[in-house]
Parts: C-alpha cells; structure tokens; sequence
C-alpha cells in the first residue's frame, strides 16, 4: 500500500490502510474491537489468533472478521456483510496482508528505522529514536 492514503494511517497507533470498493479507509483495533473479536472468532486469546496467523493457519473468516473489527474501530459502519461483498484493492491476498499487519500494530510499536546515539555516563549508546512529533 502506498500514496496519500498510506500517509493517513498512523502506525503509531495501530492503524493500518485498506481500499473497498475504490473507498480509502483507516483500520484501527481498538480494545473493544479486540474483544468483540475474541468472542466473536471463540479463539482461547488473543494470542491464539496470532499464532494462526503467524503459522499461516488463518482462515478466510478471520480476515474477514479482523477486518471488520479494524473498520468498526476506526469509526467506520461498514457492516461484516457489506465487507464480504466488498471488492478489496489487491485482491484476497491485500485483505489477508492488512488482517495480518492491524493484528501485529494492535501489540507491537512499528519499526523505527533510524537510531539516536544517547550518552550515559560518559558511554555511547544507541536506541531508537522517538515516534514523530504527533505520532500517537
């Protein structure tokens, strides 16, 4: 994903760009969404939904699902019917990227690419730089 739309979604708090029907929309999972999702997809955790898809055992329904609860908690009303029949910019494998990206920014910071060196009692040491100014 990239252009303007990629520049809207900050990942910084967990928000991830997808394009429906030729419609732009930012992703987020809030913590509501996360447990409307866990209920909803009836895994033990969280953390077992992530283990599926880090093992590549996710399903169809749990993009779909996790798709649903980004735009739900990105504000959106777009319902989970509305999704299924939904053309998604890239196809299924689009869907199953963004599902997979909203899933791992809900509990890990992006990559920061550049490193700040600090000093610490007279020793160099060096750690990521702060998110942008604005960023979260």
């Amino acid at each position: 994903m990239s252009g303007p739309l990629e520049q809207t979604a900050n990942p910084w708090r967990g928000e991830v760009a997808l394009t429906l029907n030729g419609q732009p929309y930012v992703l987020r999972l809030t913590l509501g969404a996360l447990a409307r999702l866990e209920q909803q997809l009836k895994t033990g955790s969280l953390v077992d939904l992530v283990q599926r898809f880090e093992a590549g055992r996710f399903s169809a329904a749990d993009i779909l699902a996790l798709l649903a609860a980004g735009l739900q908690g990105g504000g959106h009303r777009l319902s989970a019917e509305d999704l299924a029949r939904a053309g998604v910019k890239g196809g299924p494998v689009a869907a199953a990227q963004v599902a997979a990206t909203l899933l791992a920014r809900s509990f890990a910071l992006p990559t920061v690419p550049t490193v700040q060196k600090v000093e610490r009692g007279g020793e160099q040491a060096a750690e990521p730089a702060a998110p942008p100014k604005g960023a979260v």
